[in-house]
């Protein structure tokens, strides 16, 4: 409990009438008697009331209930609302001062610092919150500043109330297949499809001929049973499979913004499993470098879709260095079956010769793309104008760094290794992009 600013008001208000007198005092100022006792008078009638108001609030304190109503479900790095529900049982109106204690890496908007009771009814508080950090948090307890009866004094009080949320990487772009055509959706999100070569892989069904369909489509036996032109319809291949390996080494900890590459990478990772979902493709992940080493094997469904996100949003990124060569061993002992491995890391120079041995191996069995996150720093740094040594030896590190990263990539692809270089903001995207024209080409 302390003393409210009414109180501390009034306080300094007696303060300088004592300090007023006593200096009228010591000037030699005559001072009527009837002055000091009623000084004396207001100072004790002042204690009296504010002792019988801190009494009042210690023993008849209001009682408050919180309920906290929580989201199933936030998004990293958006914002979502969290009400708060007080019920009381007061006589009189009171004005609280409310406060939620927010988990670590959140950050609040919109959270009243005061909250009006009325009489006989229950209130409700609303607030943003918006989570920078993936995994699993735990609203701990609500602290309340109760006003006594009178307003002298605040009394502090804490209302446990435990909510446990969970916080999944951020996969707003994903689709609402009942909002948005697949097509719709992927131009959203810039990407952009390249025509399809040929006709397609897999048959698809039987539909009348229509202008501007090839004469190979034709299927003669039920052109002759149907007294009608008849063609095949083709799509894309179904039913392949694609693995990605996300690095969770060191070198994925740097950041653009408030989010690590790490976290780019996952959403990335994410929207391009759901799009080959859609494609009827399956899709597994390996993380390798982290604190656990996770694996999933390739599923198809949309059930796989939560079975992903339910085992990445409290997966992060680790201190250990990246063992390319014991992830590659691993992945060819799991994955038999012919599929499209897409290793997302962040490629360094040194990684020349352990890199051309290891995509050696794993491409004799699979198809390989490499996707390689650039730091935006990095092309800042290029494009910024030069007025000082010190913004001369940025440029020039930057420039002998990408150019190092290049020549690597050259040599990669030299040996007939795909590699994707992007920025972390960009890789959903493009990784989605060289998804789909592989696909279309019936290069998988």
């Amino acid at each position: 409990m302390k003393p409210s600013r009414l109180l501390l008001g009034w306080v300094a208000g007696l303060l300088a009438l004592s300090v007023l007198l006593g200096a009228l005092r010591a000037l030699d100022t005559d001072v009527p008697d009837s002055v000091n006792a009623i000084t004396w008078g207001i100072v004790f009638a002042s204690f009296i009331v504010a002792a019988i108001d801190a009494l009042h609030l210690l023993l008849r304190a209001p009682m408050v209930r919180l309920h906290r109503r929580l989201p199933a479900s936030l998004a990293q790095g958006r914002w979502s609302e969290v009400s708060l529900t007080l019920e009381h049982e007061l006589a009189w109106p009171v004005r609280l001062s409310l406060y939620d204690h927010l988990p670590p890496g959140m950050q609040s908007r919109q959270l009243p610092p005061t909250v009006e009771l009325a009489p006989g009814q229950s209130n409700v508080v609303a607030y943003g919150v918006r989570a920078l950090q993936r995994g699993q948090w735990l609203f701990s307890r609500c602290e309340l500043q109760l006003p006594s009866r009178m307003g002298l004094w605040r009394l502090r009080r804490f209302i446990d109330s435990a909510d446990a949320v969970r916080v999944y990487p951020d996969y707003r772009h994903l689709p609402d297949g009942r909002l948005l055509a697949a097509d719709q959706w992927l131009g959203h999100l810039g990407i952009s499809q390249r025509p399809r070569r040929g006709q397609g892989l897999e048959f698809h069904q039987l539909r009348e001929f229509r202008e501007g369909d090839s004469l190979r489509q034709i299927d003669w036996k039920a052109t002759a049973r149907q007294g009608t032109p008849i063609a095949r319809e083709y799509q894309d291949e179904r039913d392949q499979q694609i693995i990605l390996m996300l690095d969770c080494g060191r070198r994925m900890r740097s950041q653009d913004g408030e989010l690590a590459h790490f976290d780019h990478a996952l959403g990335a990772c994410l929207l391009l499993s759901q799009v080959a979902l859609r494609q009827g493709d399956a899709v597994g992940l390996m993380a390798f470098a982290g604190d656990q080493p996770l694996y999933l094997a390739p599923r198809k469904g949309q059930a796989q879709m939560n079975v992903l996100l339910n085992s990445l949003y409290d997966v992060h990124s680790s201190q250990r260095p990246s063992d390319f060569s014991a992830a590659s061993d691993l992945l060819l002992a799991r994955q038999q079956r012919r599929a499209l491995v897409i290793w997302v890391t962040n490629l360094r120079d040194e990684d020349d010769e352990q890199w051309v041995s290891t995509l050696q191996r794993i491409g004799r069995r699979h198809r390989v793309l490499v996707a390689s996150l650039r730091e935006e720093l990095l092309d800042s740094l290029r494009l910024a104008p030069v007025h000082s040594h010190e913004e001369a030896l940025s440029y020039c590190a930057a420039v002998d760094y990408l150019n190092a990263r290049d020549d690597l990539h050259e040599r990669l692809s030299a040996h007939g290794m795909a590699v994707l270089d992007a920025r972390p903001s960009q890789l959903g995207a493009r990784l989605i992009t060289r998804y789909l024209a592989w696909k279309k080409a019936g290069t998988l």
